[in-house]
């Protein structure tokens, strides 16, 4: 063990090209800011690209990997030195590996969807990607779990190698489109996916999301907002996955080797925007009372202003929407301002108090005791374990 006088030298070898990969640096970037012990060295790299020629012969203190090919991963191992895996596309069964809970993001996908009404489903995936086929589990899992039906799935290759072969891809993924039964709500394993399902969506004039709801993950701002309409998508919490293989790193350098093999990080939730913005019920006053509650449960409407924009009694509309829902319609208001507080908590630095005002709580006090009754924890404690 060196003195603390100097610093340790450390590679990132994460791909710079994809929003998961950059919010994994912010993370990492966050705990070096706390330490200021590390000699950081970043290569700009993309997805596919080549191990670094230098990672041979390289000496320095620790790694942390993303190793999106088998060639990265071998060579990462051969080094060495010690490492910390945050790849989601293999094992990494000789080096701690932390990555998001593939699981866990499907499942969230499934109750988005399901939370819209819809009875059908599917799931659009890559071949041969871990990470893909456990989204693709856990949503099919929730799905039959929530609602009894199985989903419908497809998947090719991620890499496709030539310009002709992707126009054959993407006639199969057309003719997939159009043979699901509609309205459906569709999972893509990632924003990418997501953006293909969408352009195609388009050209086949199928409606979204009247006839097809689409739903992303990763929730890259620049895909989610470029694509037509702006895509939802979940978001994973690549940042604390970046801080805690940091943190991880860290306590093997010291000489500390325990600590679990596979740790997984929980999403911070999804992000709303118009390509899942329906509730697929057939009755539409019930529909317009729950689009009425998702657009304003932030501005502190009560259940008597829902049953002044609605021609339904108040005791029809209780009912209606607890039998779509399984909730009432004050708890589906609770529901939509706890989801917007857990996103604000994660994704921004604002004060509790000011996120409470955001969130339509006239009291700060109160949004607190709803929110431990709704996650188990307060907003601060959230806020916390989601950060470290």
């Amino acid at each position: 063990m060196r003195d603390n006088g100097s610093k340790r030298n450390v590679a990132l070898i994460i791909e710079t090209s994809s929003a998961y990969g950059r919010n994994l640096l912010s993370g990492i970037v966050k705990y070096m800011r706390m330490r200021e012990h590390w000699s950081v060295f970043l290569e700009q790299r993309d997805v596919w690209g080549k191990p670094p020629s230098w990672l041979s012969s390289w000496t320095g203190d620790g790694i942390i990997s993303r190793a999106t090919t088998p060639q990265l991963l071998q060579a990462v191992s051969k080094t060495g030195v010690p490492l910390v895996e945050v790849t989601d596309r293999k094992n990494a069964p000789h080096s701690p590996q932390i990555r998001s809970n593939d699981e866990v993001i499907g499942r969230m996908g499934a109750e988005h969807l399901v939370e819209r009404g819809f009875e059908h489903f599917a799931f659009c995936g890559f071949d041969d990607e871990m990470w893909s086929e456990r989204r693709a589990d856990g949503f099919a899992k929730a799905i039959q779990d929530l609602t009894g039906s199985q989903c419908f799935r497809y998947s090719s290759s991620w890499k496709i190698p030539t310009s002709r072969t992707w126009d054959q891809e993407k006639q199969r993924l057309a003719n997939w489109i159009t043979s699901l039964p509609k309205p459906i709500g569709i999972m893509a394993c990632n924003d990418e996916r997501g953006l293909q399902l969408l352009d195609l969506c388009a050209q086949l004039d199928v409606a979204v999301p009247e006839s097809a709801a689409v739903l992303g993950v990763d929730n890259d701002e620049l895909l989610c907002r470029f694509s037509s309409p702006p895509m939802s998508s979940v978001i994973p919490n690549a940042s604390l996955v970046g801080y805690r293989a940091a943190e991880r790193l860290d306590q093997i350098m010291n000489g500390s080797l325990d600590g679990p093999s596979l740790e997984t990080i929980e999403p911070v939730g999804i992000a709303d925007r118009l390509s899942t913005d329906i509730v697929a019920v057939d009755d539409p006053h019930v529909a317009s009372s729950l689009r009425y509650i998702r657009e304003n449960a932030c501005k502190g409407i009560s259940v008597d202003d829902v049953v002044k924009n609605n021609p339904l009694s108040r005791s029809t509309l209780e009912r209606q929407i607890r039998k779509y829902l399984g909730r009432t319609p004050q708890e589906e208001i609770r529901n939509v301002q706890i989801k917007k507080a857990r996103e604000l908590l994660l994704t921004t630095d604002l004060p509790i108090e000011q996120i409470a005002h955001l969130c339509g709580f006239e009291q700060p006090e109160y949004m607190y005791v709803v929110f431990k009754r709704t996650t188990g924890e307060t907003p601060g404690e959230f806020r916390r374990r989601s950060h470290h």
